[in-house]
């Protein structure tokens, strides 16, 4: 490790504020495993390139997918990295010994409701669970109070999940924490007996809702914030339901160190940049996510994350039932409609 990278990081461990300045011509590389996709974090790590002279190779997939294919290879992983669309294979890693601890310095970066309570991982931006609905064919008045409504007769065929998705497993996962194994087995049931339909990701969920081809769908907010930022005119809008339904759940984009990972001090400079004032700066103006580390704000627009009608769920207890989950979801038939 070149001398002013070995400095940066002493700083960052003792947990002092440091602007990071670029570190030369470098080889290093770091091997990131991504599971936010390449539009949404690609930008940012480019930045992470430049300002420390670290390469970042990343392999992009989804969140699930990735965290089992780091159990699998295990002491053999190429990873440094891990991130995750939301905290569930996370704390499946966490819980298989698998994912590093971080600093002080870098953990207290984050309130402690948005990272691991061991000090394994910390979340870098957060997203609110939403129903988005097309305001030309759905009345304000007609819609739900609670995610459990959905399963009633007045919305049948009308509702749009992403069950392959990290954030809607995670959202039953906090399902299944806060009413229990059995209401939340009943609710996916329930759903694919009312004819929800299964759609690939958020992204093409509020495409869907916004063209009229389905009235609305469960999704995460800043995906129906960038269609309108691109978009003032499109048809669509975010409903949040009443404080303390599951449904508005709040989740966090978790980031960690592998532990198989034979260049940790990079890894955790590549975990400290992300809290950082650049990337938190993205992640609100860019991605319209709620940026995590302390003091940083949301995109002008979106109101303060403690002002939402939302609920939270234990992080630590989302990676919980992993696998339990995975299955709950694919036993119930939705990711086959």
């Amino acid at each position: 490790m070149k001398p002013l990278r070995m400095l940066l990081v002493a700083v960052m461990m003792l947990g002092a504020s440091v602007s990071i300045a670029a570190c030369g011509a470098d080889d290093d590389t770091i091997t990131v495993y991504s599971g936010r996709t390449e539009n949404l974090i690609a930008p940012i790590l480019d930045r992470f390139t430049e300002q420390t002279g670290i390469q970042v190779e990343v392999r992009y997939g989804e969140s699930a997918d990735l965290a089992l294919q780091i159990q699998t290879e295990g002491d053999r992983s190429p990873a440094d990295a891990y991130i995750s669309q939301s905290p569930g294979a996370m704390g499946f890693l966490t819980d298989e010994g698998l994912v590093a601890g971080l600093p002080e310095g870098v953990l207290d970066k984050v309130a402690a409701d948005y990272r691991d309570r061991g000090g394994d991982w910390v979340g870098m931006s957060g997203r609110v669970r939403v129903l988005v609905y097309n305001t030309d064919l759905v009345a304000e008045e007609d819609l739900p109070e609670s995610v459990f409504d959905l399963t009633g007769p007045d919305f049948d065929g009308k509702v749009a999940l992403a069950p392959a998705n990290g954030s809607f497993q995670d959202f039953v996962t906090a399902m299944r924490v806060s009413e229990g194994d059995q209401a939340a087995k009943q609710w996916l049931a329930d759903m694919a007996a009312n004819n929800a339909a299964a759609y690939a990701d958020n992204t093409s969920i509020v495409q869907a809702v916004g063209r009229g081809e389905i009235p609305m769908g469960l999704v995460n907010h800043y995906y129906n914030e960038r269609a309108k930022a691109e978009n003032p005119e499109v048809a669509s809008e975010n409903h949040f339901f009443e404080r303390g339904d599951v449904g508005s759940v709040v989740l966090t984009t978790a980031v960690g160190v592998v532990a198989a990972s034979e260049k940790q001090s990079e890894a955790q400079l590549f975990v400290d940049f992300l809290l950082g004032d650049d990337a938190q700066t993205f992640f609100s103006a860019e991605t319209f996510e709620y940026p995590l580390a302390k003091g940083a704000e949301p995109a002008g627009g979106l109101p303060p994350l403690e002002s939402l009608d939302a609920t939270s769920v234990d992080v630590d207890e989302l990676g919980g039932g992993f696998r339990e989950t995975l299955e709950m979801i694919n036993d119930s038939g939705l990711s086959s409609q």
